[in-house]
């Protein structure tokens, strides 16, 4: 082999393997990358970087074809694109793909023909499968659903934006675009975020909600099919323009309770169904599917501390919040009592949400899905498996799924019982 010299030994061993490197004096395979992970045939362009231990591409796989791209601690499944860019701890499932200047941070995962186009900055998030993002987008701490094919996709704008960061200085804010327990299913109607736009967090969507190209939405949408256009701002009674502020004093804890428990909820049913669900297809398919599998359950680990610790800031907050807002005679009493129960409540709540629902949650609903599921076999793919699934299954796995949500929901400390 010409030029041989000046080529590393890893690289020397993904060649022999059958990886098909281009330019191989131009690309850096760490020493810690473990080269039975990179699949023969798996094509690296020229400038591009492998790092980590957990790094695993699989076969088909095609990296830095339009930029360099920088790849650590990633799992690649099947036919995975990255065409440039930064990727970190995240996990791509088959036929994902990302466009060049990519810059994806961990917790982040991508299900099956889940995609970015150029210039799409993500951490901490997820997007079922077919989900789309244009071209110069921020979507962080979010959560993505909505679709039955990669023609008939949610998509997100070009120049879009989630506002993942208050005034208050809290990043409680992961918002929920469709929702798990429906949207695994791959039967429900598409989203559209309009490009130009953003999405203020902690928001719910609903799904089939068409929100306009240049709209910066706040608020939450409940019902299925609606085009949500964005709320007046009015000026003060007054006629002042705005209000007085103080960062330390929260007005409206009950909201982003209730979004932050309802994310964790949707955390906690992905988890299941890539215990119960993913696993018979992924655990031993191939070691780069397995690898996937592993590291998407620890995606979600991942998530499911970040939203733990983000709310944990704000439960702390409580007691300046509720001081200032005394102090400024903003402070009704029921948001007082409120925010003192989130506090003095918080210790229990948090456990709960670290430990997960117990298996009775929803587990009558799970066995007859389960049952279905089983029955079904077959099938190559995860999508095609979901796909030839009955009505009846299908409902069955929802209403499983809703109840481990409806167990997160329902820890919030508004409601009689907790």
């Amino acid at each position: 082999m010409p030029g041989t010299d000046s080529i590393s030994r890893r690289v020397l061993d993904l060649l022999n393997r059958g990886v098909r490197i281009h330019s191989p004096g131009s690309v850096h395979i760490d020493e810690s990358i473990d080269p039975a992970r990179i699949a023969p045939g798996a094509i690296i362009h020229a400038g591009c970087r492998l790092h980590g231990e957990k790094t695993s591409i699989g076969p088909g796989c095609v990296l830095g074809r339009e930029a360099p791209a920088t790849v650590e601690d990633c799992q690649l499944g099947h036919n995975v694109k990255l065409k440039g860019g930064y990727f970190s701890g995240a996990v791509f499932l088959d036929g994902a793909e990302m466009g060049a200047a990519a810059h994806v941070r961990p917790g982040t995962l991508l299900e099956e023909e889940a995609n970015g186009a150029h210039a799409v900055g993500f951490k901490h998030t997820i997007f079922l499968s077919f989900v789309t993002a244009g071209s110069l987008i921020n979507f962080c701490d979010c959560l993505m659903a909505g679709g039955t094919s990669r023609k008939n996709h949610s998509e997100i704008g070009s120049s879009y934006i989630h506002f993942n960061y208050t005034p208050h200085q809290d990043k409680a804010t992961p918002s929920l675009v469709g929702d798990v327990p429906r949207g695994v299913m791959l039967n429900r109607p598409p989203i559209f975020l309009g490009g130009q736009g953003g999405l203020v967090g902690p928001s719910v969507i609903e799904f089939g909600t068409v929100i306009p190209a240049g709209t910066v939405f706040r608020g939450d949408v409940l019902e299925e099919g609606t085009l949500a256009l964005p709320r007046q701002e009015h000026a003060c009674m007054d006629g002042r323009e705005g209000r007085p502020f103080d960062p330390a004093a929260y007005r409206r804890i009950g909201r982003i309770l209730r979004n932050n428990l309802l994310y964790l909820g949707n955390l906690w049913a992905l988890t299941q169904w890539y215990d119960h669900v993913r696993r018979p297809l992924m655990a031993d398919r191939d070691i780069h599917t397995n690898a996937c599998f592993e590291g998407a359950l620890e995606v979600l680990r991942g998530a499911r501390k970040e939203r733990i610790a983000r709310m944990g800031a704000v439960a702390a907050r409580m007691p300046t919040s509720i001081e200032r807002g005394a102090e400024q005679g903003v402070l009704p009493p029921e948001e007082r009592q409120l925010q003192e129960r989130f506090f003095q409540e918080w210790h229990n709540i948090e456990s709960a949400l670290q430990d997960g629902p117990a298996s009775t949650v929803g587990g009558a609903a799970r066995e007859r899905f389960l049952s279905a599921w089983a029955g079904g076999g077959g099938h190559s793919s995860h999508v095609e498996a979901v796909a030839a699934l009955t009505p009846k299954a299908r409902s069955a796995g929802t209403e499983w799924l809703d109840a481990v949500v409806s167990w997160a929901a329902d820890l919030s400390p508004d409601t009689p019982h907790v």
